[in-house]
């Protein structure tokens, strides 16, 4: 089994940082992409950042230039920075991985979300 555990959400002001983490433990062969999306009530799950293995990441346009992912294969962590945090990136934010297990099968676990609010 595999388990994705997330830390690092909370309430931050309008302009605030705050910086998510995410730890994939258990029967890991290795990591191809791991991400982070995030979902608000009634609305679908998007994506925020994306990154691979090899360190190429993707984001999406309303992030862009504000939060950064970052991943560690050798704790198999990935972060995301997120910075001049607006209103509308209030969300539930879930890490998500792509993993190789050591049956060499390839399985898409999420973690169990992490709540970020931006107020003031």
């Amino acid at each position: 089994q595999v388990q994705l555990v997330e830390s690092g959400g909370g309430l931050v002001q309008p302009g605030g940082s705050l910086r998510l983490s995410c730890a994939a433990s258990g029967s890991i062969f290795s990591i191809n992409a791991m991400g982070w999306y995030r979902q608000v009530p009634g609305k679908q799950r998007e994506l925020v950042a994306d990154i691979t293995s090899g360190g190429s990441t993707n984001y999406a346009d309303s992030v862009k230039g504000r939060f950064t992912i970052s991943r560690d294969n050798a704790k198999n962590t990935v972060n995301l920075q997120m910075n001049n945090l607006k209103p509308e990136d209030t969300a539930v934010y879930y890490c998500n991985a792509e993993i190789v297990t050591y049956r060499l099968s390839k399985v898409t676990y999420w973690g169990q979300g992490t709540q970020v609010t931006v107020s003031s």
